[in-house]
């Protein structure tokens, strides 16, 4: 009699057991089904978006949509509109109103010249009745196509020339040109102006860039430029350590002033650094510096003091040298701090200014150091980004100031066919197999006790 009663309650316990799994089974089926759930673990997350772009999809409210201009076949990418898709599924994940859509060039030759696409494989984007072209697929390329897609209008950037100034343009050491190539390709337009042959700063300018000049300037050019501050315009001014140029007047209508000498940040030379590089870390509440927690790197820089006053509005963006100072004598000597005439740490580098005139908000930033953007120092630490941003809070465009998109570093894994069938032999069949087999011996076991 008890062991039929412990056959009974065997039975049962198993009875409830097969049904419990197969509810399990069962929700398991229904969440995936309804949820889907991923962990991309390479290098650099190539698998994934980057934060950065997720945001530029998050801030573009209307669809997007993706022509691709591709053959079945490439001759050295081989299946192309798989590449394309599969790309593409990153950012439909994220933005589901994202389109793609495919034409062969070859079947449709009319609609691909009225398109002006010139390369198989070439994509045409378009986003509220703008449209770019990209010959690269990559989420650097797309991601920063969509930024200068989320831009209204191409922005204007009036560089002052005629002075030795940094050129947007120029390949020098001393020159921007690196950083001029990245806000071309986040949607700028740069033009060089030079005051004593042009009568004013363009009207339609969104900002006016002044880089270092390395001759004084004419007073007749300084009152343009005191003018076109009077009417409201925004400006981004990169300082040096040798003397303002002839803009002495500028710097009291913005209430500034700028200390002379270099300054000296003992921090870096503990992390191996020239000690006349100031590293940025310490960031004022601003919209510029808003989740910006990287570090930048400011060769030479100046002190720049803030004159309070009523007339503008200032936040100190970059605090440096927390135990440095600046240094007022002989950078070739010795280097040490002189109580009696150099200043103390720590020191501000960068500010901003704002003022409301004329029905808007004009914007203004001064950076004592144009060697952070310049082309040997760009790259170091996160220059780019803080650059980028800083134009785009004087262009009224803060909404898109994010981090610039990362390169992919890693390789991709590539699996020969043996190598697959055998990853799909084990895991659909082997282990299985297995598990089965274990649930059976459980079960025999069981059964062979109860007897």
């Amino acid at each position: 009699m008890l062991n039929k009663k412990l056959r009974w309650h065997y039975r049962i316990q198993n009875g409830v057991f097969v049904i419990l799994l197969l509810l399990l089974i069962a929700m398991l089926g229904f969440v995936a089904v309804q949820y889907r759930f991923q962990w991309d673990i390479s290098q650099n997350g190539r698998n994934s978006l980057s934060e950065t772009s997720i945001e530029i999809l998050q801030k573009l409210h209307a669809p997007i949509l993706v022509t691709a201009y591709a053959t079945e076949q490439h001759a050295q990418l081989g299946d192309i509109r798989k590449i394309i898709t599969d790309f593409f599924a990153l950012y439909q994940r994220v933005k589901p109103d994202l389109s793609l859509t495919f034409v062969d060039p070859v079947e449709q030759p009319v609609l691909t010249q009225q398109a002006g696409v010139k390369v198989n494989g070439e994509l045409v984007i378009k986003y509220n009745q703008r449209t770019e072209h990209l010959t690269t697929i990559n989420e650097q390329a797309f991601s920063n196509a969509l930024m200068r897609l989320a831009r209204a209008e191409d922005k204007l950037i009036v560089t002052l020339s005629g002075h030795g100034e940094r050129r947007l343009e120029g390949d020098a050491n001393y020159d921007l040109g690196e950083f001029g190539k990245h806000l071309h390709t986040n949607g700028f337009r740069r033009q060089a102006t030079n005051l004593a042959i042009e009568q004013d700063i363009p009207m339609n300018a969104n900002l006016l860039l002044i880089a270092s000049p390395q001759t004084d300037l004419l007073p007749g050019e300084v009152d343009k430029l005191l003018n076109y501050i009077d009417q409201g315009g925004n400006l981004l001014w990169l300082v040096d350590q040798e003397s303002p140029r002839g803009l002495l007047p500028l710097t009291e209508k913005l209430r500034l002033t700028l200390t002379p000498g270099v300054v000296i940040d003992p921090q870096a030379g503990q992390l191996k650094a020239p000690i006349t590089f100031s590293l940025g870390a310490i960031y004022g509440r601003h919209a510029i510096t808003n989740n910006f927690n990287y570090i930048t790197v400011f060769p030479y820089a100046r002190q720049i003091t803030i004159n309070e006053n009523e007339d503008w509005s200032s936040v100190a963006l970059v605090e440096v040298a927390q135990q440095g100072w600046v240094e007022t004598g002989d950078l070739n000597g010795s280097i040490t701090f002189d109580q009696a005439t150099d200043v103390p740490g720590p020191i501000t580098i960068a500010v901003a200014l704002t003022r409301n005139i004329k029905d808007r908000e004009q914007r203004i930033v001064v950076v004592g150091s144009g060697h952070f953007l310049a082309n040997t120092y760009l790259g170091n630490g996160s220059n780019l980004d803080f650059g980028i941003n800083l134009v785009n809070w004087l262009t009224d465009d803060e909404e898109l100031m994010v981090i610039q998109p990362r390169a992919t570093i890693d390789s991709s894994l590539i699996l020969s066919e043996s190598e697959l069938t055998w990853i799909a032999v084990g895991f659909l069949i082997l282990l299985p197999t297995f598990f089965l087999a274990s649930g059976f011996f459980i079960w025999w076991h069981r059964r062979r006790i109860t007897k």
